[in-house]
């Protein structure tokens, strides 16, 4: 046993360093979690929303916190993620679909809202054969989109001609029967396009209920002779999903535009394309459940500062089964929360709580046992003591040698430093202490006897009277 352990300050320092070991991994594991989300662009809505997530984490001392880091393009946050540089990111999968992105929530969805006078003739997505389209463009690749849709129907899209028709001063020409001219406006000129003849309908990629969608339709409403638009629909949108997975089929709801009588009058199937908050395929299902289950948690407060939090929705599913096996993969920590089956604390870290209770009763063991050595090595060190000053007592009484008498003194003050110092170092008990200046006292008082009087026979004598051996 080392010397510094029969120090009681050392026992204790030993036990509050290990205590606080224990507390320091305590606090290590218990320590909020910090990832890095990567949203684009910046000045969209979905920062905006992210960012007022990642604050009213923060404001709720959460277990999750989030890292902004915000990007020019939703292309280049769809690259961070996939490169490694972000945990989570927003994410359009009609523009970049990262190979490790996994989906944790539908932000949002944006619909191609389609509206046409009532009295062009376009009922349909395939009616738009042979017309001009005018698109309100919020994204570089919204054009494409379109593009991509036009191609499913076998159309051709077309850009506006640069020189008036002849017949329609300041115009545009009008496409070919199977072709569509794609005449880029911003929604302020829609109005004024219709009326002058240089579009047949009006488009725009926005959610159904979002406020462009809706200046959209009221301008097609303001430039049609009865004051009435129709929403076109896309029928098709399963089988176009299937062809291009990284779009959404979209409903629009009877009513969504308001209005008397509502508009539209019954729902519109169209197809659209979604903003997702995705995590890479490598973060635990623990941290990807905390991620979804606080965005749904604190919906409302984010509305208040973001209405678009409202849209907020979990990925359409049946089972875990096929949420992780569905065109665009969900994570398997979100289907927990969805499916409600996120692990309990006991459950998450069952393991480690085992680990603990063995260990932790290994070194409770190890501690007692170390506890029992100590306080045996100290009645030890005491029991010899003892031990030797009876034997002192013994050997006074049975020698008259000055000279021996003289050296049993000084070890008998031997001794007594020797205590001393043990019990400034250890705690001793009373009846240890007591026992040990009797002894003191009693050896002492013997030599000095055996100095002034009584031979040697005489004294051993009376000694081995008033101590008869155990085994007489």
């Amino acid at each position: 046993m080392p010397a510094f352990l029969h120090k009681r300050e050392s026992f204790f320092l030993l036990v509050a360093l290990a205590l606080g070991a224990v507390a320091g991994a305590v606090l290590y594991l218990s320590r909020p979690t910090t990832l890095r989300v990567a949203v684009g662009p910046r000045d969209r809505v979905e920062t905006h929303l992210i960012q007022a997530y990642a604050d009213a984490l923060a404001r709720a001392r959460e277990d999750i916190r989030l890292e902004v880091v915000p990007y020019d393009d939703v292309r280049d946050s769809a690259a961070a993620l996939q490169s490694g540089r972000a945990d989570l990111a927003v994410v359009r999968p009609d523009v970049r679909l990262p190979e490790n992105g996994l989906t944790l929530a539908v932000l949002h969805d944006e619909a191609l809202v389609v509206a046409a006078p009532p009295d062009s003739g376009i009922q349909s997505f395939p009616d738009l054969a042979g017309k001009r389209l005018g698109l309100v463009a919020h994204h570089g690749a919204d054009q494409p989109l379109v593009a991509s849709l036009l191609a499913y129907y076998a159309l051709t899209p077309a850009p506006a001609g640069a020189a008036p028709a002849p017949a329609d001063p300041g115009g545009t020409l009008p496409a070919a029967a199977g072709s569509v001219a794609l005449v880029p406006l911003r929604a302020s000129e829609m109005a004024a396009a219709l009326a002058e003849n240089r579009i047949d309908a009006a488009a725009v990629i926005a959610a159904p209920s979002a406020k462009s969608t809706a200046r959209v339709v009221q301008a097609v409403e303001a430039a049609s002779p009865g004051h009435g638009a129709t929403i076109v629909a896309i029928p098709d949108g399963e089988a176009i999903v299937q062809r291009l997975p990284e779009l959404q089929a979209v409903t629009i709801a009877a009513g969504t535009f308001g209005g008397r009588p509502k508009r539209p009058d019954d729902e519109v199937k169209t197809v659209g394309a979604s903003y997702r908050l995705m995590a890479r395929a490598s973060l635990s299902r623990d941290t990807a459940a905390s991620v979804t289950q606080h965005l749904f948690e604190l919906r409302s407060r984010l509305a208040a500062m973001v209405p678009t939090a409202n849209l907020m929705k979990a990925p359409d599913f049946d089972s875990a089964a096929e949420a992780t096996s569905a065109r665009l993969p969900i994570h398997p920590g979100a289907v927990d929360y969805y499916e409600r089956e996120q692990q309990t604390f006991l459950q998450r870290y069952e393991d480690w709580v085992y680990l603990v209770a063995f260990f932790g009763g290994g070194l409770g063991s190890a501690v007692a046992w170390l506890g029992q050595r100590l306080a045996r090595e100290q009645r030890a060190r005491i029991d010899a003591v003892l031990d030797r000053l009876l034997a002192i007592l013994i050997e006074a009484r049975a020698t008259q040698e000055p000279a021996a008498l003289d050296a049993l003194a000084v070890e008998i003050d031997g001794l007594v430093v020797d205590v001393v110092r043990h019990a400034r170092e250890h705690s001793t008990d009373i009846r240890t202490m007591s026992a040990l200046i009797l002894a003191v006292d009693a050896a002492r008082a013997a030599v000095a006897d055996c100095r002034r009087e009584g031979t040697p026979r005489e004294r051993a004598g009376r000694v081995l009277s008033l101590h008869p051996a155990s085994g007489a």
